[in-house]
């Protein structure tokens, strides 16, 4: 299976079972992400070397205004979609099989972790893994230690609180936090 093939189906919604084909090709690329995270975070590297490492673990074209402070872990890498002016603190982990999309402007804390993909909930559904995107929006700031689940949205210019677990949307302008994170209030 090719890449984009995979990448189709995961951006579809499909369930990634393993034993399959897109399951065998998927950790072909988990392992290639592995060892490119690990010469990323293994020693010193110019931000301009770091920009360079992440296009090639994400294999898309990323802009020179984008700045990560390593570590950072990712299991995929290759669906990750990054916008213009993006900041990702040390420590971030991105489960991003289900696709991960941050807006310009965006600001992510320490020991951010984002999930896309989880197992089948009874045991023996646990070797079906179900994929899901979050799409974070233009000028977000998500707080050290927050966790955001498959399936969420985070809209333009929210707050997400350090060490909230995002399960669900939030509307454009809120802040929220806490476990599981609620909206404490709308910015002006």
């Amino acid at each position: 299976m090719e890449l984009t093939q995979l990448l189709t189906s995961l951006d579809k919604g499909d369930p990634l079972v393993m034993g399959t084909e897109a399951f065998d090709c998927m950790v072909s690329y988990s392992q290639q992400a592995l060892r490119l995270t690990a010469e990323l975070n293994s020693t010193y590297h110019s931000p301009e070397e770091i920009r360079l490492l992440m296009q090639r673990i994400t294999g898309r074209k990323i802009d020179g205004t984008f700045k990560l402070f390593p570590p950072f872990y990712t299991d995929f890498g290759k669906n990750i979609r990054l916008g213009r002016h993006v900041f990702i603190n040390a420590c971030c982990c991105f489960q991003d099989q289900g696709g991960i999309t941050i807006g310009d402007g965006t600001l992510i804390g320490h020991r951010v972790t984002m999930a896309t993909i989880n197992h089948g909930l009874r045991p023996e559904e646990r070797h079906i893994h179900h994929v899901a995107p979050i799409v974070i929006g233009k000028n977000v700031w998500i707080g050290s230690g927050a966790t955001l689940l498959p399936g969420v949205r985070i809209g333009d210019g929210a707050v997400v609180a350090a060490g909230a677990v995002v399960s669900r949307n939030v509307a454009a302008g809120s802040i929220v936090g806490g476990v599981p994170a609620v909206r404490l209030r709308q910015r002006n």
